[in-house]
């Protein structure tokens, strides 16, 4: 059985200034383009989601996530989560 609809709510949104890692950003612009939203779009439902600690995707979309990281070579996991350095800092 279906689940009833959920309302449309009407929010304010904001732009933020945000920097990521170079191969992370390609594999969510890839994912918000497959799934047809955009990339602030992705990023909130991600975050509403985790804010929840429920997954955001379906096996099916897991699947597709797996193979953009393999094209993009995302190599980095949730382990590696607040222990990157950018290359400039690298050495300081």
């Amino acid at each position: 059985m279906k689940r009833p609809a959920r309302p449309i709510r009407t929010v304010q949104r904001v732009q933020v200034g945000a920097r990521m890692e170079k191969t992370v950003v390609k594999v969510l612009k890839a994912l918000a383009e497959y799934l047809d939203l955009s990339l602030g779009d992705l990023l909130e439902g991600m975050a509403l989601h985790a804010l929840e600690g429920k997954s955001p995707f379906s096996p099916k979309t897991l699947g597709h996530i797996r193979r953009l990281r393999a094209i993009y070579g995302l190599e980095l996991t949730a382990g590696d989560s607040h222990r990157l350095v950018e290359k400039d800092h690298a050495h300081d």
